[in-house]
C-alpha cells in the first residue's frame, strides 16, 4: 500500500478513481496492486509511505480484536470495509502540515538504516500519521457486532493464523510479469505449479488481492501505458502487443485500472512532453 502527502506544487492524478487534481493539503491513499500515473502542473512535491500489507491487516486485527475471532477474519473484514482502493483524501494544509515534522523524521530513519535501534520511534511517528489521516478514509457500511457474524468462534489474539505468500504463486508472477502479453488461461498457470484451478486461484487471490487473470489484466495495463507513453505506435497495435485483441475490452480495463482511457492517456502524455 502506499499513502502520498502533497507537499507542494499540483498534479493530475490518474487512477481507478479518474482523472483528479491534487494540491497541497491533499493525501493519497492506494491499495496493493492499484496502478496511479501522475502529471504534475508544473512541478510537485511529495512524501511517499510504502506499508506492507500484511503489516497493515495485523494492525486492523488488533484494532477489532474484540470482534474478530482471526487475522483471517481481519483479512475479510478488512475487504469489505476498505472497499475503495484508490482514493484521495482532503485533510487541508492545516492537517496535513502537522504530518511534515512527522514524515521528515521518518524519511530520515528509514535512510539511517537502524531500524532496530529505533523501532519503537518509528512505529510512534507511524502511528502519529495514521491517527491524522485515517478519519478521512472512505469505508463502507459494515457494523461491528459479533450478533451480525454469520460464524462466530472465541480465541485470543494469540491464536492469529498467517498465511504466507506461497512459492508456487511467486514462480507464476514472476512468469507473468515476463510475459503478460501470452494468452494466459487459469488452467495454464495452475498446471505450471501443479495445483487445481481452484486451490491456485485462490491462494494466488489471497497473495496478491487480484484474481489471477486480473493481475495480467493489471499488467497489460502497465506495459499499455509505458507504449502509449514513450512510443509511438498505433493505439490499437499497442493493445496488441500487450495481448488484447479487442479495442473495446482493451478500453475498458485500461480504465479501470488507469482511470483514463488509452487514447485519452496519449494525448495527455504527449501535450506534457
Amino acid at each position: 500500500m502506499k499513502l502520498i502527502v502533497i507537499r507542494d506544487g499540483s498534479a493530475i492524478l490518474l487512477s481507478e478513481f479518474g482523472e483528479r487534481p491534487v494540491s497541497p493539503g491533499d493525501v493519497v491513499l492506494l491499495g496493493a496492486n492499484v496502478l496511479c500515473g501522475s502529471e504534475p502542473e508544473g512541478y510537485i512535491t511529495v512524501t511517499t509511505l510504502y506499508l506492507d500489507t500484511d503489516y497493515v491487516v495485523d494492525q486492523f486485527f488488533w484494532q477489532h480484536a474484540a470482534v474478530l475471532a482471526d487475522r483471517l477474519d481481519a483479512e475479510g473484514l478488512a475487504e469489505a470495509v476498505y472497499s475503495e482502493p484508490a482514493q484521495i483524501l482532503h485533510l487541508g494544509k492545516d492537517r496535513t502540515g502537522m504530518l511534515m515534522p512527522w514524515l521528515d523524521e521518518l524519511v530520515a530513519l528509514s535512510v539511517s538504516g537502524l531500524f532496530r535501534e529505533r523501532f519503537h520511534r518509528m512505529q510512534a511517528l507511524w502511528f502519529s500519521v495514521a491517527d491524522v489521516f485515517v478519519p478521512f478514509v472512505h469505508v463502507s457500511p459494515v457494523r461491528l457486532t459479533p450478533s451480525q457474524r454469520v460464524r462466530t468462534r472465541p480465541a485470543l489474539p494469540r491464536d492469529r493464523r498467517f498465511a504466507p505468500l506461497r512459492e508456487e504463486v511467486r514462480q507464476v508472477a514472476d512468469l507473468l510479469q515476463l510475459n503478460p502479453e501470452r494468452s494466459w488461461t487459469l488452467r495454464e498457470m495452475a498446471d505450471t505449479v501443479h495445483l487445481s484451478t481452484s486451490q491456485f486461484g485462490r491462494v494466488f487471490a489471497d497473495a496478491y488481492g487480484l484474481s489471477p487473470l486480473g493481475y495480467v489484466a493489471m499488467l497489460r495495463a502497465k506495459r499499455l501505458a509505458e507504449l502509449l507513453r514513450e512510443g509511438d505506435l498505433p493505439v490499437e497495435e499497442a493493445m496488441r502487443r500487450v495481448g488484447w485483441r479487442s479495442r473495446g475490452h482493451a478500453a475498458r480495463l485500461f480504465r479501470q485500472h488507469v482511470g483514463t482511457t488509452p487514447l485519452r492517456y496519449r494525448k495527455r502524455s504527449r501535450g506534457r512532453a
